[in-house]
């Protein structure tokens, strides 16, 4: 009697890629998160659309949009206004293009404009700073009062202390100057005090107090312990201060009279009021606008993340 051995098979290796595939669960196609994300794309888009504007409206030629207002690609491609922007097209060029013939001095006001933006955000970062240590980690008679007291200030619209701070500069001998547009948001405000507040406020206690008993100080403390461990909030705040001192338009419109003062946006409205015969320069002004806003949203582009994760972690709603 025969026996016959037993057939043995050999499996082929399994991969780590069928492994994974295996382990990794079945995703369920669900209207719910086609609708959010389909939503999602609407805001986006619209969001985005009039930049995409901007942009085509820059790569025109005044004539072309007058002749094609809502065509969604540039009419008549052209880089004239870009050209009238940075001073590179004649007078005579200028008004055969639909253009006013007079140049903005656009590299001044760029000058200015980061001038301003650099001395209100190392101004009020810092001073900031210091108010939001006082009131986060310093005892004293009535703090909590003045500190409620203080973030008053968010309620009271800006534009109410426009004449006080007119009348403040003027009587300082600081109008059309740089500094006179710098001064009023420079040294602090409410919202940079209440946001590094804080911050400060979750940073443990015990820290300082070693520190203390090491023999330090509550300044030594201040510079060489809570600044250097805030890097990111302060990062955050320094970007959103230096947005809003850029974008800002209607208070150096009224301390600035002369090229000498006078910053980007103020500029550019100098320039939209320089109207030509034919119709405004609207190729020459959107080249201006996107030249000017280009560097913002590449700057609020980098740092997106980290803007929204230190909002998140200090606790603004």
């Amino acid at each position: 009697m025969s026996h016959t051995a037993p057939e043995t098979r050999t499996h082929a290796p399994v991969t780590d890629d069928e492994l994974a595939a295996a382990a990794k669960p079945r995703r369920h196609f669900s209207w719910g998160k086609a609708l959010a994300w389909l939503v999602m794309g609407l805001i986006i888009l619209v969001t985005l659309f009039p930049f995409y504007w901007i942009l085509r409206t820059a790569l025109s030629t005044n004539p072309s949009l007058i002749a094609n207002p809502t065509q969604f690609t540039p009419p008549e491609a052209s880089l004239d206004g870009f050209r009238r922007v940075f001073g590179l097209q004649t007078g005579e060029a200028a008004i055969a293009a639909g253009g006013s013939g007079q140049k903005i001095n656009f590299w001044l006001y760029l000058k200015n404009s980061i001038v301003v933006a650099t001395l209100v955000t190392v101004g009020q970062v810092f001073f900031s700073a210091m108010a939001a240590y006082a009131f986060s980690r310093l005892h004293w008679k009535g703090r909590d009062f003045f500190f409620g007291l203080f973030l008053a200030g968010l309620m009271v619209p800006t534009i109410f202390t426009f004449l006080p701070n007119f009348v403040l500069i003027k009587e300082l001998g600081l109008l059309d100057t740089v500094l006179g547009i710098s001064l009023p948001t420079m040294i602090m405000t409410p919202f940079a005090v209440f946001f590094l507040r804080q911050f400060f406020a979750n940073i443990p206690v015990e820290l300082e107090e070693a520190a203390l008993l090491d023999g330090s100080s509550k300044i030594r403390n201040f510079f060489t312990l809570v600044l250097p461990m805030s890097a990111a909030p302060i990062a955050t705040l320094s970007i959103l201060t230096y947005i809003a001192a850029w974008n800002d338009y209607f208070w150096p419109l009224m301390v600035s009279y002369t090229d000498h003062s006078r910053v980007l946006t103020v500029g550019l409205g100098i320039f939209r009021s320089q109207t030509p015969q034919t119709g405004p320069d609207w190729a020459g002004l959107m080249a201006a606008t996107l030249v000017a806003a280009l560097p913002m949203l590449l700057l609020f582009a980098a740092f997106a993340k980290r803007i929204v994760n230190s909002i998140g972690f200090s606790g603004i709603k």
